[in-house]
């Protein structure tokens, strides 16, 4: 045993399967543009459905260069916390509710609570 010694590989670095005969996947490079005149490029597979906007690295908005803006859509205006509250209470209840949380919490703190 001691005439034969055993070889290892490194840890992650090397790769028993070859490279050839092997191709890529086609690809399609897209041209972004902000409105400031930023230029995004983008990968993406031929396959791929290729999306009007993207995001830059600087977090502006593009738009495809081929394409054309995508229009704004009038959707449901986004429902804040306190709209839904207001669905449920009117001013008066929640002023209610404010005095008696205010005056539990004053007393806790070992405050001289108003009635």
């Amino acid at each position: 045993m001691s005439d034969r010694s055993l070889r290892g590989m490194r840890l992650g670095a090397q790769s028993l399967e070859s490279e050839a005969g092997v191709e890529p996947a086609a690809r399609q490079r897209v041209e972004y543009r902000t409105e400031d005149g930023e230029q995004v490029f983008v990968t993406f597979s031929v396959e791929a459905d290729v999306p009007a906007t993207w995001t830059s690295k600087t977090g502006k908005e593009a738009f495809l260069v081929s394409g054309e803006k995508p229009a704004e859509t009038e959707g449901k205006p986004v429902r804040t916390h306190w709209d839904m509250l207001r669905e449920r209470r009117s001013l008066e209840e929640l002023e209610e509710t404010y005095k008696i949380q205010l005056n539990k919490l004053r007393a806790s703190r070992g405050e001289d609570v108003d009635a």
